[in-house]
């Protein structure tokens, strides 16, 4: 097997110039290097260098052997810098874009992450759009799909599930009672929109039964917690996340109405740019998360 200290050698000898600057270099005898070069030309059965008490000279063979081993040096320089900062402790800044209704449930936690880890600064992106992790620096970014798009740039982390399902205060919620899911059009809605007129509701059920709910909204707003809120104060029914409702469907505050009812499952996953030397701040942010959905189920 080929020993990889040869190729580092030779890749040293030719960019310091010679074997005796080499040697300087590497802190290494003269005589040390040039047997080390005779004998990985000798398993090779070429000459690389033409080496005589005056002259020193790569061949053509030699020259394009040196930019392989040049890139292979490289590359172990690399792997050593990884090596390293994996030991490090996680530190800089990380910029971590985050759906606007997760921010909430996310919130509580990011204090626990900042005291673990106090070299690191975060700043949180709360946008609904997808942003382009690379133009926008942004380190990783949360994002909940239906399906997943494939992305040779990009490495993904899924984290669960998530889905839409229709809540209400206790007061409306008892006026459910009895009632199918297509009465919800008779009922005050409310949704996350900010289009004007008669919107759908696309409802999954038992069996895989689909019905669409055509109806136009008593309000309107584009903040899921703004939603909730008012959904809590009985103003009517919102179609909202699972992961928004939690705490209010455990306090009682919200009520599941029609709970064999709910959206299309979406998939709450991470992206980030690269797996090879993710930085030991942005690793560390990634472990936290999943460690935060896979303890945080949504109810219901």
């Amino acid at each position: 097997m080929p020993d990889l200290n040869d190729y580092l050698l030779y890749a040293a000898v030719v960019s310091h110039g010679g074997f005796a600057p080499a040697g300087r270099a590497l802190r290494q005898p003269k005589s040390t290097l040039s047997r080390r070069i005779a004998a990985l030309e000798a398993r090779l059965g070429v000459r690389l260098i033409e080496r005589t008490t005056r002259r020193f000279r790569v061949t053509e063979v030699g020259q394009a052997f040196y930019e392989r081993c040049r890139i292979v040096a490289l590359d172990v320089e690399q792997a050593d810098a990884v090596a390293a900062e994996a030991k490090s402790e996680p530190h800089g800044v990380i910029r971590f874009s985050c759906p606007t209704g997760l921010v909430e449930t996310l919130s509580a936690t990011f204090p626990q992450f900042l005291a673990r880890f106090p070299k690191v600064r975060l700043q949180v992106i709360a946008v609904d759009r997808a942003v382009d992790l690379i133009d926008e620096r942004i380190d990783v970014a949360l994002r909940v799909r239906t399906t997943l798009a494939t992305d040779a740039a990009l490495t993904m982390r899924t984290l669960g599930r998530s889905s839409r399902i229709l809540v209400a205060g206790p007061q409306m919620a008892a006026r459910c009672d009895g009632l199918s899911v297509e009465d919800v059009a008779g009922l005050p809605t409310l949704s996350p929109t900010d289009q004007p007129g008669e919107i759908v509701w696309e409802l999954s059920g038992p069996n895989g039964e689909v019905r669409e709910v055509r109806h136009e909204p008593r309000m309107t707003c584009g903040d899921f917690l703004a939603l909730r809120d008012a959904a809590a104060a009985n103003a009517g029914i919102a179609f909202l996340p699972d992961h928004v409702c939690r705490g209010d469907l455990i306090s009682g505050r919200l009520v599941r109405v029609f709970p064999e009812w709910r959206s299309q499952d979406g998939i709450v996953h991470l992206v980030f740019t690269t797996r090879r030397g993710l930085p030991p701040a942005v690793r560390a942010l990634i472990d936290h998360l999943a460690a935060v959905f896979s303890r945080d189920r949504p109810v219901g």
